[in-house]
């Protein structure tokens, strides 16, 4: 399931995966370089260095649920209410 974000300051619009990432279970912090989440890159690049790759099993399951919490944090939002319904079913947003 996909979601539409929109910076309401710059007009920006971005889509998000809500749920399981298979993008970080096969290609581990990649994901992260791809959508410039430089934070969360360096967090699992880290992390994988420390546990020899097992981090991706559990970032697998919470990364696209991070990512979409950082844009909310930046002042994304919902752009269309079938993205807010499905924010509000999966308990990212109220």
């Amino acid at each position: 399931m996909k979601v539409m974000l929109k910076n309401e300051n710059t007009g920006q619009i971005k889509q998000a995966k809500i749920g399981f990432s298979w993008t970080v279970f096969f290609f581990g912090f990649f994901p992260a370089i791809f959508r410039g989440d430089w934070k969360w890159f360096l967090i699992i690049l880290i992390a994988s260095m420390f546990t020899f790759g097992f981090t991706n099993l559990v970032f697998c399951f919470i990364y696209n649920k991070l990512y979409i919490n950082d844009l909310l944090a930046q002042g994304y939002k919902a752009a269309d209410e079938y993205s807010l319904s499905a924010l509000q079913q999966k308990n990212i947003v109220a």
